[in-house]
């Protein structure tokens, strides 16, 4: 490898070195726990569900209360991305004031299968808005920044997903043709191979894996990566397999899967999120060409739109 894997991994893992405010601790270990061991999850999901609680107590008595080590404790609030312990406490203090403040309490969203059609459609939504709400609460913008800045300027971009995120892979590079970019979409694994052979510097791969161990993803973005190109792993697991080989890791939160809802429903929302925060800032950063690009794709599919 021609980059640091490590640092990539502890980009991912603890962030841009600021540590998460208050409101977005919940969001953070609603996001990172299915990745942590069952010991870390017992910590994190302790300060989520009692965080005036847990701020009260010392890192031995946090450790007592859940059965695991002050070790523990501190590895936890470190992939939290706080520096230690002393930083989770004081973030637990704000957690706790803003809850106290009259804030509305969280409510179950489990569907049945014998719920009211209405039902469905209000426990939906509050699921939709919670990872919304999650995902941009937990995204770096700091790593979002640098995206943009290389997709800004890249030579041509690909993208690669299969499945759900082939979806998204699809919407995003639909978004930069459009403003005059030269981007591809790839969900056959032996094309996104063939094609990333052909990347080097001045190129981006962006890989979107939820579970960030998709073979099929993360072999073109390792070619990418060797390459030379600059790559971004779009995952809802920032210590996966898919961030070794991502310089820029965007961390993608999503709804506790249920039996009536899939996980590839509910991280497919966050995904689209984060791609049209990275389209967005990229148009942002070219919009003295973007803009007339956009302008004439309107134009050219205008006439298919007139009855």
């Amino acid at each position: 490898m021609t980059r640091n894997v490590k640092e990539t991994f502890a980009a991912a893992a603890g962030g841009s070195g600021t540590p998460p405010a208050p409101a977005a601790l919940a969001a953070k270990v609603r996001t990172l726990a299915p990745s942590m061991t069952r010991s870390m999850q017992r910590v994190a999901e302790a300060v989520a569900g009692d965080p005036a609680g847990c701020a009260a107590l010392t890192v031995t008595g946090l450790a007592e209360l859940t059965g695991t080590s002050e070790a523990t404790v501190v590895r936890t609030a470190r992939l939290l991305g706080y520096p230690g312990y002393r930083d989770l406490r004081l973030a637990l203090a704000g957690l706790a004031a803003q809850q106290q403040s009259g804030r509305a309490p969280s409510i179950t969203t489990d569907i049945a299968v014998d719920d009211p059609i209405a039902d469905v459609v209000a426990k939906l939504a509050y699921d939709e808005q919670q990872t919304l709400a999650d995902t941009a609460a937990a995204l770096d913008t700091v790593q979002l920044g640098a995206a943009v800045t290389a997709a800004a300027a890249a030579r041509r971009i690909d993208v690669y997903g299969v499945g759900a995120s082939g979806l998204v892979a699809q919407d995003l590079t639909q978004k930069l043709l459009r403003i005059g970019l030269i981007a591809h979409a790839h969900s056959d694994p032996h094309l996104a191979v063939t094609d990333a052979v052909q990347l080097r510097a001045g190129d981006v791969a962006i890989a979107i894996t939820h579970s960030g161990s998709t073979g099929d993803v993360i072999e073109p973005l390792r070619v990418a990566f060797e390459r030379g190109a600059t790559t971004v792993a779009v995952t809802g697991r920032p210590d996966s397999a898919v961030t070794q080989y991502a310089d820029h890791v965007l961390t993608t939160s999503t709804a506790r899967e249920t039996e009536l809802r899939p996980a590839a429903m509910s991280s497919r929302t966050s995904q689209l999120l984060v791609v049209d925060c990275l389209f967005v800032g990229v148009m942002q950063r070219t919009y003295e060409t973007a803009a007339p690009a956009l302008a004439a794709s309107y134009e050219a599919l205008a006439h298919r739109h007139r009855r």
